[in-house]
C-alpha cells in the first residue's frame, strides 16, 4: 500500500475530514489512482490532487468513488457539503456558477473542482429580487448545518483502521482484512456500561470528569466512565466523545467544553496530543490515538 503525503497544515478541517473518509475509501477498495482513473471519469492525477488536499474533491467524483466501493453515500455526500463551504470560504471570491457536468474534466490531468452554485434566478428575470447571495449562502449555510448534525447524531460515518495512522492523514494504510475501528455513536451506550443510555446533545451542558486508572479485559489504563472503547473513531456526537474529551483534559490538552461534540477544540486538542505522541497529527481519533489517551 503506498504511503500517503502529509496533508497541507492550512487544509481547514472540514475539509480534511473529507479526504481523510475518501483516502480510507480507496485503501480499502485496494485500488491504485490508474485503477481509479480507469473506473471514474478524472485522470490519475486529478484524484491524486483531491487525495492530498490540493483540490476539492467535486460532488460526482465522491459519488462514483462510493459507486465502485459499494458505500451508501449520502453521509460522504454530507462530509463534502461542508467542505465545499469552507473551500469556498477559503477561495473567495467565489467562481462562477456552472452546471456539474461541465466541471467535469474527464480525463485532462487537472484537478477537478467544482465552482460555488447560483441561487435560482426567477422566471424571465435574473437573480430572484428581494434575496442578496449573502443571505441566501446564510440560509444555505443553516440548513446544511442542521443537516449534517442531524445525520451524524443518527448514523455517524463509519471510519475504519485501514486508513493512515488513525485518520489517513499521514502514512499508509494497514492492509485488507485488517479488522475495522469500530465508529462512535450515539446509540445506547453498551460499551460504556454505565446505563447512561443514548447520547442526546443539550445545549450549554458540561459533563464532569472524574479519570482513574482502571483494569480492564483489554489491560490497565486510563477511564472517565463514559465509555471502555479503545478503537472508536469519532465522528458524530455520542459518548465517546465525552470520554475522549475527558481523557484529553486528563492529559492537558484543552479540549472545551466537555460535551461529547467532535468540534474544532476538541480536534485541535487532538492534534497536540498526536503531535506529542509521534503520530499522524490528523486530527482523528482512532485505535492508536485512543492508545495514548487511555495510557
Amino acid at each position: 500500500m503506498r504511503r500517503w503525503k502529509e496533508l497541507p497544515d492550512s487544509l481547514d478541517q472540514r475539509v480534511r475530514h473529507l479526504v481523510v473518509q475518501l483516502r480510507r475509501l480507496k485503501d480499502r477498495s485496494g485500488l491504485s489512482l490508474v485503477s481509479l482513473a480507469a473506473k471514474t471519469e478524472y485522470s490519475r492525477s486529478s484524484w491524486e490532487r483531491c487525495l492530498n488536499g490540493k483540490a476539492l474533491p467535486p460532488r460526482h467524483a465522491v459519488e462514483e468513488l462510493a459507486r465502485i466501493t459499494g458505500t451508501e453515500p449520502t453521509r460522504l455526500l454530507v462530509l463534502h457539503e461542508v467542505a465545499e463551504k469552507a473551500w469556498q470560504e477559503r477561495s473567495a471570491p467565489s467562481p462562477p456558477a456552472g452546471a456539474e457536468a461541465g466541471e467535469r474534466r474527464g480525463r485532462t490531468g487537472a484537478a477537478p473542482a467544482e465552482p460555488a452554485g447560483e441561487e435560482p434566478a426567477a422566471s424571465g428575470s435574473g437573480r430572484r429580487p428581494g434575496i442578496s447571495r449573502s443571505a441566501a449562502v446564510a440560509v444555505a449555510a443553516a440548513a446544511l448545518a442542521g443537516l449534517y448534525a442531524g445525520l451524524l447524531l443518527g448514523t455517524p460515518l463509519r471510519g475504519d483502521a485501514d486508513g493512515d495512522g488513525d485518520g489517513g492523514g499521514e502514512k499508509a494504510g494497514t492492509a485488507l482484512g485488517t479488522p475495522a475501528a469500530q465508529p462512535s455513536s450515539p446509540a445506547p451506550a453498551t460499551s460504556a456500561g454505565n446505563g447512561r443510555g443514548r447520547y442526546v446533545f443539550e445545549p450549554g451542558r458540561s459533563y464532569p470528569c472524574e479519570v482513574r486508572r482502571s483494569g480492564g479485559p483489554d489491560g490497565p489504563g486510563l477511564v472517565a466512565g463514559y465509555s471502555t472503547t479503545r478503537t472508536a473513531v469519532l465522528a458524530g456526537p455520542g459518548w465517546d466523545v465525552v470520554e475522549a474529551q475527558c481523557l484529553l483534559g486528563h492529559h492537558e490538552m484543552d479540549p472545551g467544553i466537555v460535551d461529547g461534540v467532535y468540534g474544532q477544540q476538541t480536534i485541535a486538542a487532538v492534534m497536540r496530543l498526536q503531535k506529542k505522541a509521534g503520530l499522524p497529527a490528523d486530527g482523528v481519533v482512532g485505535p492508536h490515538t485512543w492508545r495514548v489517551l487511555r495510557g
